[in-house]
């Protein structure tokens, strides 16, 4: 930072209004008075009020701030506020800005400011980072720091290891209340907040852990190892952090140890992490029945077209196959007009059709509540309804189609079709999920694209092919 960052004239503080408490408008996002003011302050180097009014809000309001500023000021805020930019804001933004903040900062002041964040916090940020930044950036740390940094960054992305945090609070089963007591009062190197004290051997493996509750009704002279339950749930660190997450929802878990393969404590799972993985994996889950992958709003164009085009080419591909059904019946569809107008009626109710058996499929696989065990109850469940749906949407627009069509062959044929495409659907929208999990691809990617092209190629198929029998006609 430059002396000139400093020496802004008192003048131009005292003009400047006081900041609002609220920063947030009424639709939830900032308020743009408050972007007025830090856009105007930035533009003057007013550091004392981006310190006094934007340096104390909290890491999420922050992060709010910085994804609703453009890049430039983003750039000038982090550096008008040095050391004083709480680099846990980091953590609350997308990675494209995430980036894009910390490659316009000096390594040292990277260090600096990680160094102060929580083990997990850290790791989220140094993850992103090119291999020679981290390991740069790493090698200015303490070295204490520096090894559990790099023992967590060692475990598979998107593992428990990663998400853990390395800052915990463990004692052997022989001290007693008093002794555990004491220490957490003479300390000075203890977490920031914890709710748990777990209890080690002395090869660190993890034989119990006592609630801090318990710890303080407890007498003084009480053994810990009297008191403390066994931890039924600890948590591999080469876990993923999904399955870690639905450990947390089945037990009703606020904190879990995470252990080595050896059973050694190397961590704590805390209940605010595992809240921003379930986000995270249901905004993945989401992004992806859609065909778009990890993708956020401040990627650039470019990168957002190329994340896109795989699925766009499959789907391409898929849409040639039904076309390729309808010129099949080309000479039905010339002698009987009305089929071109009702054919993507078939088709678009089956897409719909499948696409919500899909989407319930792909979340019950997620959340392991469709397995190999309730499989079949599921199916059958499934065609039932979609049997149900097609007689009922079939009926309907059967009737409306005779009625348009003046032909009451028309709606009879349109119905049956409807039928037909709508159990097909519901078959297509269990089937494939389960069929691509059971193959190990990822059913939320890849479901979508083979769904529609199953509904479209059935129904055009089953819509034209019931006209030509029925009305006769050669192809």
């Amino acid at each position: 930072m430059t002396q000139a960052d400093h020496d802004h004239p008192a003048t131009e503080e005292a003009k400047r209004p006081e900041v609002m408490a609220d920063i947030y408008a009424e639709d939830g996002s900032i308020r743009s008075d408050f972007l007025a003011m830090v856009g105007a302050a930035i533009a003057d180097r007013d550091v004392l009020f981006l310190r006094e009014n934007v340096a104390r809000l909290h890491e999420s309001e922050l992060g709010d701030l910085l994804e609703s500023i453009q890049p430039e000021q983003r750039h000038a805020l982090v550096r008008l506020l040095g050391t004083d930019f709480d680099m846990t804001a980091l953590t609350e933004v997308d990675e494209a800005i995430r980036l894009d903040i910390v490659e316009q900062m000096p390594n040292e002041q990277i260090a600096a400011g990680i160094g102060e964040l929580d083990s997990d916090d850290a790791v989220y940020i140094l993850e992103d980072l090119d291999r020679e930044d981290r390991e740069d950036i790493l090698s200015q740390m303490p070295f204490t720091e520096r090894v559990r940094l790099m023992r967590a960054l060692d475990y598979p992305e998107s593992s428990a290891g990663r998400r853990m945090q390395t800052e915990f609070v463990a004692v052997p089963p022989f001290w007693t209340v008093g002794q555990t007591i004491d220490y957490l009062r003479e300390e000075e190197e203890l977490p920031e907040s914890f709710s748990q004290i777990f209890v080690i051997d002395p090869t660190f493996k993890l034989v119990g852990a006592l609630d801090l509750d318990r710890l303080l009704r407890s007498k003084r002279q009480v053994k810990i190892e009297t008191i403390m339950h066994e931890t039924n749930h600890p948590i591999p660190a080469e876990m993923d952090q999904e399955e870690a997450a639905q450990l947390f929802e089945q037990y009703d878990l606020l904190s879990a140890a995470v252990v080595d393969n050896n059973g050694r404590l190397v961590g704590v799972l805390t209940i605010d992490d595992v809240v921003d993985v379930i986000q995270e994996e249901a905004e993945e889950d989401l992004l992806r029945l859609g065909g778009v992958g990890d993708e956020e709003l401040s990627d650039s164009i470019a990168s957002t077209s190329k994340s896109r085009v795989p699925w766009l080419g499959i789907n391409l591909m898929t849409a040639f196959l039904a076309a390729s059904v309808i010129e099949l019946f080309d000479a039905t569809i010339q002698q009987v007009v009305a089929l071109a107008i009702l054919m993507p009626i078939v088709a678009g109710m089956g897409g719909n059709a499948g696409s919500q058996t899909m989407t319930v499929s792909v979340r019950a696989l997620a959340t392991k509540n469709l397995d190999i065990h309730n499989a079949a109850r599921i199916i059958r469940r499934e065609a039932g309804v979609g049997l149900l749906n097609g007689a009922l949407f079939g009926c309907a627009i059967g009737i409306i189609a005779g009625i348009w069509f003046h032909d009451a062959n028309i709606g009879g044929i349109i119905a049956t079709a409807m039928l037909i495409n709508m159990l097909a659907a519901a078959l297509a929208g269990i089937l494939i999920p389960l069929f691509l999990d059971k193959f190990g691809a990822d059913p939320a990617v890849s479901s979508a694209v083979f769904v529609t092209a199953v509904t479209d190629i059935v129904g055009f198929f089953s819509f034209l092919g019931l006209a030509t029998w029925w009305f006769g006609i050669s192809r």
